[in-house]
């Protein structure tokens, strides 16, 4: 709290958090980029395949994300309810995707298998990070714009680790590889992948303690007053947290969103290698996407406080789509446009801090709508529904091979637009899809602060 009694944001609780989605990206940026085209040009594994690993992994997560939420929400130690698992289960997140990134020597199903319980398990320890880091967000602060300055300070870290990721990774992987192509020049091998990963996961461990030591739960007993509340059963709290129709909005949103942007990473670097021009492009394309990305996220106080979170979530969408256009209609390896269009399409990739701020604030809405509060259950549903959306696009490599795609050889010219298409076109159109459930969404600062208002005063929607 600041001298006048208004809640305040330290420097170093924004930088404490953002720290957290440092350690996140840390872990996720390789599956996220590299996964697939390392399952089908180093493991050899088909489209069928990774499509199935994906698809089971993320049925999973449908059950597994919720029970999380849920046991978070019950967890009560010296430590808070989301803290001790930002501090014991980063370790075990590192080591699951070190063995993601393993050629194991096994053939056939056992090799399909493998892959699939080594993914399957970083899934898991990944969304107990992430579910208890994404809840924590609101027990350290309870003013609407407090935790949307939070928010931006998360995406704040994610681009610029994105930046220093997109940099590092391919050279790191190229570094550490000892394959060579028939002009000598270095490719990506098992190798090079499974030391890149280890040296990207030994380091988020500490980066998750560092957050977890600044980032105390100074509201949670204040917020949790309600003991009743917090001894429903998890069908009950479920049921509940699906009446809260502005939560639900923001899910729905965002899964078209993370479609929209989680397949076209999922495949862009075939985009980059064979259409593009090579693998040398990747660094620069994939840096000026950070780099807009973290523009994009840095606008997002000032741009959120003159529009309200919705209406520049809207505006961010509408920027992201004609990035994407502008590549489709001039798919061309000079750096010049590449860096131009990736930096412009990339300012939407700052949405994400809004999002967090409106889950913020759909807890604020559920709390008043229904009596309950439910950190943990509400970050499942955001992880939820960006895992459904992973899951939605579990075939995008079966839908390579629908074009024609062959690793590792020049790929005929219709099987290079319709790769385009899939990168860039695709993606415009969901992001404009994904603007439609936000016309339904009604809470405003302004509406949260009433709220606010009414919940310390120990009001709730039946008083009215």
């Amino acid at each position: 709290m600041g001298k006048n009694g208004k809640e305040k944001a330290s420097p170093k609780l924004l930088f404490g958090y953002g720290l957290g989605e440092v350690g996140c990206q840390m872990s996720w940026y390789m599956i996220n980029n590299y996964l697939n085209i390392f399952y089908t040009d180093i493991v050899g594994l088909s489209g069928a395949a990774i499509s199935a690993i994906v698809l089971i992994a993320r049925i999973w997560d449908a059950i597994n994300d919720p029970m999380m939420g849920q046991i978070a929400d019950r967890t009560n130690t010296r430590w808070g309810r989301f803290r001790p698992y930002l501090f014991f289960a980063p370790p075990f997140l590192a080591i699951f995707n070190i063995l993601t990134f393993t050629v194991f020597p096994v053939q056939g199903i056992a090799k399909v298998l493998l892959c699939a319980v080594c993914y399957i398990c970083a899934g898991m320890a990944y969304t107990a990070c992430s579910i208890a880091y994404q809840a924590l967000l609101n027990v350290i602060a309870v003013d609407s714009r407090i935790r949307q300055l939070l928010a931006t300070a998360r995406s704040t870290g994610a681009s610029i680790i994105g930046i220093i990721l997109s940099m590092v990774a391919m050279p790191l992987i190229l570094r550490f590889s000892s394959t060579v192509n028939d002009a000598g020049e270095k490719m990506a091998d098992a190798h090079g992948y499974f030391i890149a990963t280890v040296i990207f996961s030994l380091a988020l461990i500490p980066v998750f303690w560092i957050c977890a030591a600044i980032c105390k739960e100074t509201y949670t007993d204040k917020l949790h007053s309600n003991a009743s509340a917090e001894k429903a059963s998890f069908v009950s709290n479920m049921k509940g947290l699906l009446q809260n129709d502005q939560l639900l909005l923001v899910v729905i949103a965002t899964v078209i969103g993370t479609i929209c942007v989680t397949g076209r990473y999922g495949i862009l670097v075939y985009h980059v290698i064979y259409v593009v021009g090579g693998p040398q492009y990747i660094a620069t394309m994939f840096t000026a996407m950070t780099v807009g990305q973290l523009v994009g996220t840095l606008t997002v106080p000032l741009g959120t406080k003159y529009f309200g979170k919705r209406n520049y979530m809207i505006i961010m969408n509408i920027i992201m789509a004609a990035g994407f256009v502008a590549l489709f209609l001039n798919p061309t390896s000079n750096p010049v446009f590449l860096i131009g269009a990736s930096f412009i399409g990339s300012l939407g990739f700052g949405a994400p801090a809004i999002c967090y701020g409106m889950v913020g604030d759909s807890l604020e809405y559920g709390d008043w709508k229904l009596g309950k509060r439910q950190e943990g259950l509400a970050a499942s549903m955001l992880s939820f529904g960006v895992k459904l959306a992973t899951a939605i696009c579990a075939p995008v490599v079966l839908l390579l091979e629908a074009v024609g795609y062959v690793p590792n050889v020049e790929q005929a010219a219709s099987t290079k637009m319709g790769i385009n298409f899939m990168v860039n076109m695709l993606p415009a159109i969901l992001a404009i899809v994904s603007i439609i459930p936000l016309f339904w969404y009604k809470l405003s600062d302004k509406r949260v602060a009433e709220i606010r208002e009414d919940l310390e005063a120990g009001k709730h929607a039946w008083d009215k």
